[in-house]
């Protein structure tokens, strides 16, 4: 896979992920290009199409377009049950994921995408082992959250200890 969107059906990108190094500016214009070309074609053409040298498959989901680019000799169903299966883990992870968790919660929708898709290809094809790893993620996430919470309210700031010095040293 070369690269995913995930644009609304007004055209606006709710997330990329690259898999080619592109300069910003070539990004842009394959947004710009892809967006209008998917979002032209009607809803029962067929979800694959050519386009320069590669292969694009996408699928909507509700108001969100998954898109993904592969090379031309990849397969156009596998890539389509790997949108399928991100769909599904979003599903899972936010119940019943729209287009408000992707926007809120960005950085939770690219890091399933990373436990599930490493380098463009899917890396662990079991819905429960990458639901596992993300909880326990977010578990260690807590954890060191709750931790630095104790932290700092358990130890004086300067000012603090320096009220605590002056109020004993008077006494």
């Amino acid at each position: 896979m070369q690269f995913m969107l995930l644009f609304s059906r007004q055209g606006k990108l709710r997330l990329q992920k690259w898999y080619v190094p592109l300069c910003d500016k070539e990004k842009k214009k394959i947004t710009r290009e892809l967006v209008q070309t998917v979002l032209a074609r009607k809803p029962k053409m067929c979800s694959f199409l050519e386009w320069r040298d590669l292969k694009i498959v996408y699928k909507r989901y509700a108001s969100l377009y998954f898109c993904c680019a592969i090379e031309d000799q990849d397969n156009e169903l596998i890539t389509l049950e790997i949108i399928h299966r991100y769909v599904e883990l979003l599903d899972k992870y936010f119940g019943s994921v729209c287009e408000l968790d992707i926007i809120f919660n960005f950085e939770k929708a690219y890091f399933i995408l990373d436990e599930f898709l490493l380098g463009g290809e899917a890396q662990e094809t079991s819905k429960k082992n990458v639901l596992k790893a993300i909880e326990q993620a977010d578990l260690l996430i807590d954890t060191a959250t709750t931790q630095s919470t104790l932290t700092v309210a358990s130890e004086p700031d300067s000012n603090t200890l320096a009220t605590i010095q002056n109020t004993v040293s008077t006494a």
